[in-house]
């Protein structure tokens, strides 16, 4: 992946430890929503960090990682979630939290988690799966036996 600037910014910024820090990562922020790469997807990702000061502008994150096509937000979150339970946690549950509750995005992560898992088994992301299967299978209705 090509070296960005903006997300470089973010990065050092992203615990928004001060008044300064808060205006360099929701400019950078504004920056890179002018002309979104699906490239950068993993590293930003990679900026949630559960440490942050300021929650509700790293939400700025999320609404913008959640603009993208849903496909390759998924793929890349399925991608760095083993690196991001480290230090985002908390963030690494918004998001699962925010697809499941999408059912074409939770049908969609559940098929994309299920390809990985076959390709290269992970422990997080065989929960991740299991998690999204049994969120899918509450919200199916039941079918009714005729007596």
């Amino acid at each position: 992946m090509k070296e960005n600037i903006w997300i470089n910014i973010l990065e050092k910024n992203k615990l928004m430890r001060s008044p300064d820090e808060v205006t360099a990562f929701e400019n950078a922020l504004a920056s890179l929503a002018n002309y979104p790469q699906d490239e950068d997807l993993q590293n930003l990702h990679l900026i949630l960090d559960d440490r942050c000061e300021q929650p509700e502008v790293m939400f700025g994150l999320i609404h913008f990682l959640e603009s993208f096509d849903v496909s390759a937000q998924i793929q890349a979150f399925v991608t760095v979630v083993p690196q991001l339970m480290l230090v985002a946690s908390e963030w690494t549950r918004i998001l699962h939290s925010r697809i499941l509750n999408d059912d074409d995005a939770c049908r969609l992560y559940l098929d994309i988690l299920h390809s990985l898992n076959s390709q290269e088994p992970n422990f997080v992301r065989q929960l991740l799966e299991e998690s999204a299967s049994y969120h899918l299978n509450q919200r199916e209705p039941k079918l009714e036996l005729a007596r």
